[in-house]
């Protein structure tokens, strides 16, 4: 179930495109910055302001990656699953994470502190295995060591340590 909206949120947004030809993935990427994703409730008002078809804009949404239709976490996990951190062991990390946050990768925890994404690479092979929470990078990774990077990001983790 996802939460409702105040859709007079992106008003501004619409106001500022109105009667620009080619805005709306401008107009989505400003609206996804307020709400995190892009909620169905936004994505009407979008149409409805730009005169533009519920088709056209769900074509739009689900062809770019960049673009999500659920709640996001607080934190991306991007787990790296490219060939060398494959080879050194990608796969058992990314199962670690799996279990401790108890979803799969392209979905969020229920509290949405964590969305699990896997990647083909980072750019850190050097690292490998790797993960990127988001702007901070974790190497020479192990489960273990992976959960511990995720823990540190809870907000239980950060009362114990007080």
């Amino acid at each position: 179930m996802t939460p409702s909206i105040d859709v007079s949120r992106i008003d501004p947004i619409l106001q500022k495109y109105t009667n620009q030809a080619g805005a709306l993935i401008p107009v989505l990427q400003e609206v996804q910055a307020v709400y995190g994703y892009l909620p169905e409730d936004a994505l009407k008002r979008v149409g409805q302001t730009l005169h533009v078809p519920m088709s056209r804009i769900y074509g739009v949404v689900t062809f770019y990656a960049q673009f999500y239709l659920t709640p996001r976490g607080q934190h991306t996990i991007k787990c790296c699953q490219g060939t060398a951190c494959h080879v050194r062991g990608g796969k058992g990390v990314l199962e670690a994470l799996e279990r401790e946050l108890k979803v799969a990768p392209g979905q969020t925890t229920d509290d949405l502190k964590f969305s699990l994404e896997t990647v083909a690479c980072v750019g850190t092979c050097f690292l490998a295995p790797v993960m990127m929470i988001g702007e901070d990078y974790y190497g020479k990774l192990t489960p273990n060591t992976a959960v511990k990077a995720v823990r540190k990001y809870s907000p239980k983790a950060k009362s114990e340590e007080a």
